[in-house]
């Protein structure tokens, strides 16, 4: 990085992004990521140089309307309304009024992602203002859809797919998505608990002899109970095969965004393995994987990704 200019500057400098404005934003939008998304800002550092700032925004968009209903110091669910009343209408004005939406703005141009996503994605952070628990799995899936299977959904073009697949890629993302968010769900059941929701369905809870009132008195003490340890150890299940009918989408992306998914994808599973290892005690505690276990995984991926941009440059080279 030249002396004086911002993390990241090179990766808009690589995207031909010399709009000044629109640097700012995405730099803010990458700002968001970095402190907020760590294993996900990891992965995203394996992609091209010139497809890091669309994924900054991507998450920066995302992060920035969750944490209306989500902050536990200062919830403004009147502000998510009026924030993303002002979004939608931005999409068709094409005049955003703060950086993350003007950002985000941009890369749904750019990238020409379906609005029905977008909308998805915002009825979802919606739904987070009055719906505190979810009766099946299915019902949990609909609000998970717009919550987690649409950010794959909007990953898509940038990523890109292989010819042919972009339909069979499509499905994976979704599924990719909802590991991933499973994945959360399952790490932090204790300060969902606190915002006073839950996402573990309301049948798996009786299916392992659990009730709401039981979470509860959990978070309260910190201890899992056998029957918390039942439905924990269920909803991994269900995750982790959520995380292997997601796979083989991998395979069917463009060569140089391989490595940062499978990097995400080994990443957020690994936060399964530190729930098993924690012998399923988060209620008291918020596990994560180690940061030398994300370096573990990162580092290869990096010389793998550097190596599929080296290739993908000598073949696009004319002889």
């Amino acid at each position: 990085m030249a002396l004086g200019r911002p993390a990241g500057s090179s990766s808009l400098d690589a995207a031909g992004i010399t709009d000044p404005v629109l640097r700012a934003d995405l730099l803010t939008c990458r700002a968001l990521h970095a402190e907020h998304g760590r294993t996900y800002f990891l992965a995203t550092a394996l992609l091209p140089p010139e497809k890091r700032p669309w994924v900054w925004a991507l998450y920066g968009f995302a992060r920035y309307a969750d944490d209306f209903v989500d902050s536990l110091a200062a919830p403004d669910p009147d502000a998510l309304v009026e924030w993303s009343d002002a979004f939608v209408l931005a999409l068709s004005s094409g005049d955003a009024r703060d950086p993350v939406a003007r950002a985000m703005l941009a890369t749904v141009q750019r990238w020409e992602i379906p609005l029905d996503v977008v909308d998805a994605f915002l009825a979802s952070m919606r739904a987070d203002i009055t719906e505190t628990r979810y009766p099946t799995y299915a019902d949990l899936e609909a609000y998970m859809y717009g919550s987690a299977s649409v950010i794959g959904l909007q990953m898509l073009p940038v990523l890109g797919a292989l010819p042919g697949l972009a339909d069979e890629a499509a499905v994976r993302a979704r599924l990719l998505g909802e590991a991933f968010q499973m994945a959360n769900f399952i790490r932090d059941v204790g300060e969902d608990l606190d915002r006073g929701r839950t996402y573990l369905p309301d049948d798996a809870q009786a299916a392992a002899g659990v009730t709401r009132a039981e979470l509860q008195e959990s978070r309260r003490t910190g201890e899992t109970t056998p029957g918390i340890r039942r439905l924990l150890e269920g909803q991994v299940e269900v995750t982790r095969d959520l995380f292997a009918r997601a796979k083989p989408g991998i395979a069917m992306l463009e060569p140089t965004s391989r490595d940062s998914i499978d990097c995400a994808y080994r990443l957020y599973g690994g936060i399964l393995d530190e729930v098993e290892r924690a012998d399923y005690q988060v209620m008291r505690q918020r596990v994560a994987v180690p940061l030398p276990s994300r370096l573990a995984v990162a580092l290869p991926g990096l010389v793998r990704a550097r190596r599929a941009r080296r290739d993908a440059a000598a073949w696009q080279t004319p002889a």
